[in-house]
């Protein structure tokens, strides 16, 4: 990794965008003749201009609206972030999710002013995609937007969490991984734990190659980075199917924060932030168990 190319800014506090997030529905409208394929959650900078693209795919079973205020942390720093829903009816085989998010991806960005009330649009050959997924903690995988390599690690989910091989697989572009210690803990006896040994972030870190960065936070749990309330069942059942740290802030604000420097790094070459996480002068919210970089 290159020496930083300018002064590192706060990426674990607010940025300096002021944000708005709007729901634009799977229905056709007259405004809308071709809706997307699934109901989105666009988080925007209020300002005008051209801004990075972040296609996230929230967790399995869970709702977009969980993650708000991730999905606004990363757009105060510059960024347009797009979640569609996923999962309200899925079991193992999640392919026509994967190819609604292809779709997604590929053919909807470019609309971005039309589908929502912003002047605001995506540079589109400089996008990412990212996962909290179930079994493995956040995935981030910087990747063209008219180009979906990052299906092919989806896909290792199509029927069963896929243990290591021993082989580490050909990045099409940068990883981050980012786990919880507190992943591969029990909540209780009756579940098993959230991130499991043998199928989290260690094994999906241990298949990357070169650049690739895995970061984990000590005492959080797999769901800590979702939003201080969540409400009906699904969003009650987040407090107590997985071993979770005392509060969701801090580690929302370091889920955030990372994601933010990595989408500097890779993508406007700026990775003043990133350098200053690993060597320890920008401060975490959160006490770190793990920082690896393959570069």
């Amino acid at each position: 990794m290159s020496a930083p190319t300018s002064l590192a800014t706060n990426v674990f506090g607010f940025g300096s965008y002021t944000t708005m997030l709007q729901k634009v529905e799977s229905v056709t409208t007259s405004s809308m003749p071709v809706p997307p394929p699934k109901s989105l959650l666009i988080a925007t900078p209020s300002e005008a201009g051209e801004f990075p693209l972040l296609i996230f795919l929230h967790g399995y079973l869970l709702y977009n609206s969980f993650y708000s205020q991730l999905l606004q942390h990363v757009a105060s720093h510059g960024f347009i972030v797009i979640a569609p829903q996923l999962y309200i009816v899925a079991g193992p085989d999640t392919t026509d999710e994967i190819k609604s998010t292809a779709a997604i991806t590929i053919g909807y960005p470019r609309g971005i002013p039309r589908v929502a009330s912003t002047t605001c649009s995506a540079k589109l050959k400089q996008a990412c995609t990212c996962r909290p997924q179930s079994r493995r903690q956040s995935c981030f995988r910087p990747s063209s937007a008219e180009n979906n390599d990052y299906i092919k690690v989806f896909n290792h989910n199509r029927h069963r969490p896929r243990r290591w091989n021993g082989q580490r697989e050909t990045n099409a572009t940068s990883v981050m991984v980012i786990g919880s210690g507190l992943g591969e803990v029990k909540r209780n006896p009756l579940f098993p734990p959230c991130a499991p040994k043998g199928v989290n972030h260690e094994d999906f870190f241990k298949e990357c190659r070169k650049p690739a960065c895995h970061i984990v936070a000590k005492d959080y749990g797999h769901l800590d980075m979702l939003d201080d309330e969540t409400n009906g069942f699904r969003g009650r059942s987040s407090y107590c199917l997985c071993k979770n740290g005392e509060a969701r802030e801090p580690m929302r604000r370091f889920v955030g924060g990372v994601i933010v420097a990595s989408m500097k790094a890779y993508l406007n070459g700026d990775n003043t932030d990133l350098i200053a996480i690993k060597d320890g002068h920008e401060a975490a919210p959160v006490e770190l168990k793990t920082i690896e970089f393959l570069v």
